[in-house]
């Protein structure tokens, strides 16, 4: 069967390879088998099934995966989901009550733009 892609090309995932150790954490904690071993270490197989949950990085030990959770298509479907306005895959860029607010599409007065 072939992974779903959300968007091509989007996606914030991360990898810096001198940082992993090859515990493959992150290959255990992923929904959507986005990485993979190489060698021993982790590398990114499919980068735009990626959902950007974030279990790959908050597992990480090293701090050798990163990407910004809740920016993503997975945002975007539990906002549709929750009835939320902004379901579409966007980032917020301020919050007019808290500057700086890393919230993602929850709607209200959130501004926000497409990535």
């Amino acid at each position: 069967m072939d992974q779903m892609i959300y968007l091509k090309d989007v996606v914030t995932l991360e990898l810096h390879e001198e940082r992993c150790v090859g515990c493959g954490m992150c290959l255990t904690v992923c929904p959507h088998a986005v990485l993979g071993m190489d060698n021993r270490y982790a590398s990114i197989k499919n980068r735009d099934a990626c959902m950007e949950c974030g279990a790959c990085a908050r597992n990480c030990p090293t701090e050798a995966v990163r990407v910004r959770s809740g920016v993503g298509c997975a945002a975007a479907v539990i906002n549709a989901a929750l009835g939320r306005d902004k379901a579409s895959c966007c980032c917020v860029v301020e919050s007019k009550e808290t500057p700086g607010d890393p919230t993602a599409c929850s709607g209200g007065s959130k501004e926000s733009t497409c990535c």
